[in-house]
């Protein structure tokens, strides 16, 4: 039996489709318990009237991930997560008028399983430790890209009517820029702090060669500047004031979000093999956890992995014309963990570096080698979890080790 299941923040609506396309039942469910009840009543009753004794309950949705998907995993239901993109292209084999309705794609999403199933990914398997890494890893990292937007705002208002201060602080979210900008937010508050002052912040955040660094902090903002009316700064003021309290606890939020990432990720299985590689403590290895998964079926092969990672070429042939390019539809959130995984490597591993300067002597970008780079570790990575080893740089690079020691 397959099912469509087009969902929705409240409801899901529903068809069910036998092998030979024929409709069974169709309905409007609401989310929740109540809606999952009438969904195995409804597949209950159509499959009390098929022959066969076991039928298999194979179920599309454009989601992989939530209560509901949990609940169709935990009743045994074959649950195929269909891409929104698919189901689009799909739809348009059915029909070229242009008309969509929830109904439709739900009758879409069932036909699509019974003729395709066999080229759609199952919801993967992974366990409650790799959720909760998943969980904790993707809203630190939220944080942190939140945390580059404000501070790029602070300093798009800052560059508008306080240019010194843009001299003066390297880093507008670190701890002692915040104090002393909350303290003295106009170019005329600033300058008047004085060198204790100035100390004294720098002393709170940790800061090292405090007495030189709080000389040109005052220099810099006592220099002559261009500003703008008093009462425009005073609005400025107000508003990078509400920007330095939003910073302030984004900080402390990112901090504490950190431990917990941490202690979540040491108590997973394979937390000693993923931090073993090279360019990978807790916080990246942990994201690179989350983003694949730790069902240990759901890669067959290392290219499987790597193309999910969205590090390996995609090729475009036609005709006499070949050529491979890089994959720009991808996880950015794992994308992101593995560059910077990639970079990190140059320093900590012999062998990645002297691939990474073989990629550069061919004539390739830093991106691309890079790129490279990370798709070569992911590929390492998928062979240490596969075999439960931790990463060895001899093992994992021979012949580049070889040949940057000649």
């Amino acid at each position: 039996m397959f099912v469509g299941d087009d969902w929705a923040e409240d409801h899901h609506d529903i068809e069910l489709m036998d092998g030979s396309g024929r409709r069974l039942a169709r309905a409007r469910l609401p989310e929740g318990v109540t809606g999952m009840a009438r969904l195995h009543t409804m597949i209950g009753d159509a499959v009390g009237e098929a022959p066969d004794d076991e039928v298999e309950v194979v179920i599309g949705i454009e989601t992989d991930r939530g209560p509901w998907v949990a609940a169709l995993v935990a009743a045994d239901y074959t649950v195929l997560a269909v891409n929104p993109v698919q189901a689009a292209r799909f739809r348009d084999r059915l029909g070229v008028s242009g008309a969509k309705s929830d109904a439709g794609d739900a009758h879409v999403l069932a036909d699509m399983v019974r003729t395709h199933a066999h080229e759609l990914r199952p919801v993967a398997g992974d366990s409650a430790q790799a959720e909760a890494i998943k969980v904790v890893a993707r809203i630190h990292k939220t944080l942190i890209w939140e945390r580059t937007r404000h501070t790029q705002r602070l300093r798009y208002a800052l560059r508008d009517y306080f240019p010194a201060a843009l001299v003066a602080f390297d880093d507008l979210d670190a701890a002692d820029t915040l104090e002393l900008l909350a303290k003295a937010p106009t170019p005329a508050q600033a300058a008047r702090l004085s060198l204790a002052q100035i100390s004294a912040a720098l002393k709170r955040a940790r800061r090292r060669d405090i007495t030189g660094k709080a000389a040109a902090i005052q220099a810099a903002l006592r220099a002559e500047q261009l500003g703008q009316p008093e009462i425009v700064a005073s609005a400025y003021a107000a508003s990078i004031q509400a920007l330095i309290a939003v910073l302030t606890v984004l900080n402390t939020q990112v901090t504490t979000l950190q431990g917990q990432v941490e202690a979540y990720f040491g108590q997973h299985p394979a937390a000693e093999i993923i931090a073993s590689q090279p360019g990978l403590g807790a916080v990246l290895g942990a994201r690179v956890l989350a983003e694949f998964g730790d069902d240990p079926h759901r890669y067959a092969t290392a290219k499987a992995r790597k193309n999910y990672a969205g590090t390996s070429p995609i090729t475009r042939a036609s005709g006499k014309k070949k050529v491979a390019l890089a994959r720009f539809i991808h996880n950015d959130r794992l994308i992101d963990a593995l560059l910077a995984q990639a970079f990190t490597a140059l320093q900590a591993s012999p062998g990645a570096r002297a691939y990474y300067d073989r990629q550069r002597a061919r004539g390739s970008s830093h991106n691309a080698a890079l790129r490279q780079l990370a798709n070569r570790l992911v590929g390492i990575l998928h062979g240490c979890l596969k075999t439960r080893t931790r990463y060895d740089e001899t093992t994992a690079w021979p012949h580049h080790i070889n040949s940057a020691a000649a």
